[in-house]
């Protein structure tokens, strides 16, 4: 027993150094793997700890921005049953849904460590409160105002990604250029305007907001008489118009968001009374299309179709 009572000391002593060891490296792991945050004031002011490096991202209407930056939500936005944005699906597909209106029930079941809210709409009632119990909750920057690209800044902040915010600005300003010089002869003292069709009902995108801006500010066609009038008193990107006053639109190009295939108006002489129907330059997209939409990766495909349409 004495000539083994040192070789069992040491082995034990062997055991000890290892199990310590193994304890602080558990200990060490553990710190590096701690999330760490930053606090950034969002558009209502509310100071919030945003995670380095969220993994469990709802950001309902945002996710054209999202992918723009590199980031994808664990659910995507919908209305009711199925209506989702499907110009994104290349990168959305098979991401499960949540409404629009993010029921409390639902948003918890996804268990996110970060909410991004779209609108100050979303978070009116105390519902802001409610949420932040759940995760981190932040109101981007909204409002008829605020273009695209601030929304898109405002989210590479929440990112830690402004430079590559910036870049995207960057590329699809080039390509509104490219798209200028090559169409020059068919912009320059040319008209457009864009309607969208549902439910046979007709209705005019105002000359700022979502392709009125790209049409009319980026790319800088003439704005219709029409487009104009409806555009005074707007409250939202998408104002009925009559076909009668369709009619007598002076547009040279018109653009319609078809999601109505079978609209009595279509059928209608003041339809193809229409002088852009008349003269053949009307150009068609289904609603599955980036033009009811907004954000960096919408405005890149209604620029394509533009150049596509007309070259």
């Amino acid at each position: 027993m004495k000539r083994f009572l040192p070789f069992t000391l040491l082995c034990l002593s062997a055991v000890f150094l290892a199990s310590c060891e193994n304890a602080n490296s558990k200990t060490d792991s553990n710190s590096d793997t701690e999330k760490q945050t930053r606090t950034l004031t969002d558009a209502q002011d509310n100071k919030v700890e945003i995670p380095d490096q969220p993994e469990r991202i709802i950001a309902p209407y945002l996710e054209d921005y999202l992918i723009a930056l590199d980031e994808k939500p664990v659910a995507q936005w919908t209305v009711g049953e199925g209506q989702i944005q499907e110009y994104l699906q290349d990168d959305l597909e098979d991401l499960p849904t949540i409404n629009f209106d993010l029921p409390y029930e639902d948003v918890l079941n996804f268990e996110p460590d970060l909410l991004l809210i779209e609108s100050d709409a979303t978070v009116e009632g105390g519902k802001y409160e409610e949420y932040e119990k759940i995760a981190p909750t932040y109101v981007v920057k909204n409002g008829e105002d605020i273009p695209w690209e601030e929304r898109l800044e405002d989210l590479g902040q929440v990112f830690d990604k402004e430079e590559q915010a910036q870049e995207v600005e960057e590329n699809y300003q080039n390509k509104v250029e490219a798209t200028q010089d090559e169409l020059q002869d068919k912009i320059d003292g040319k008209s457009v305007a864009v309607i969208w069709v549902t439910n046979n009902s007709a209705f005019m995108v105002s000359e700022d907001r979502s392709s009125g801006r790209l049409l009319y500010e980026d790319l800088s066609f003439e704005v219709p008489e029409l487009t104009q009038e409806i555009s005074e008193d707007a409250e939202a990107d998408w104002t009925q118009v009559s076909l009668e006053s369709l009619s007598q639109l002076d547009a040279d190009y018109l653009f319609l968001v078809n999601s109505d295939e079978g609209a009595e108006m279509f059928d209608d002489p003041l339809w193809n009374n229409i002088p852009a129907v008349e003269n053949d330059q009307l150009f068609e997209f289904g609603p599955d299309s980036s033009w009811l939409y907004n954000g960096p990766i919408a405005y890149t495909q209604m620029l394509e179709d533009v150049k596509e349409s007309l070259e």
